[in-house]
């Protein structure tokens, strides 16, 4: 949870969200469901909209934090223009896809589920990408790259600009 005071939100922002919180039934049952629709508007989770949203549907802030940090599919800032996903499966674990990982992290200076200061890329690290077969796996955006060796990262994240 965020240490500084949230941003207040625009008027058009409230709109949106209020649209939102109205396009459900159930809210109270429905949070997954509602901070779906809200990343799908803004690409992100920020602090302000689950602070309103918790506030709208009578719940608790640390409620719905707890929902957004606990699915992997939540991103509680930007995403970049470009997502990396790192497979860290048992396949792609055992034919070294955490030093692929750490490779990554030290070429572009972020850790796993951040984003580098450019907005170019962020990091993810997932459990499997279906693709044992090509261990070691990483994809970025739709694609996928198999057999991949720490030397090959420069030139992979080269054709992504």
């Amino acid at each position: 949870m965020s240490g500084t005071k949230p941003k207040e939100l625009s008027w058009e922002e409230k709109r949106m969200l209020d649209m939102i919180i109205d396009s459900v039934e159930d809210t109270k049952h429905q949070k997954l469901l509602l901070l779906q629709l809200i990343q799908k508007e803004y690409n992100s989770l920020r602090d302000e909209h689950m602070r309103y949203l918790a506030k709208s549907i009578g719940t608790s802030y640390s409620d719905i934090y707890g929902i957004a940090t606990f699915y992997a599919q939540f991103n509680l800032s930007p995403p970049g223009r470009h997502t990396i996903s790192v497979c860290m499966g048992t396949g792609c674990h055992v034919k070294g896809s955490k030093r692929i990982l750490e490779k990554i992290q030290g070429n572009l200076g972020i850790k796993v589920n951040g984003t580098t200061k450019d907005g170019r890329f962020s990091l993810k690290s997932v459990r499997c990408l279906g693709c044992c077969g090509l261990a070691p796996v990483i994809m970025i955006d739709d694609e996928t790259f198999g057999r991949v060796r720490s030397s090959q990262i420069d030139s992979i994240l080269e054709k992504f600009e």
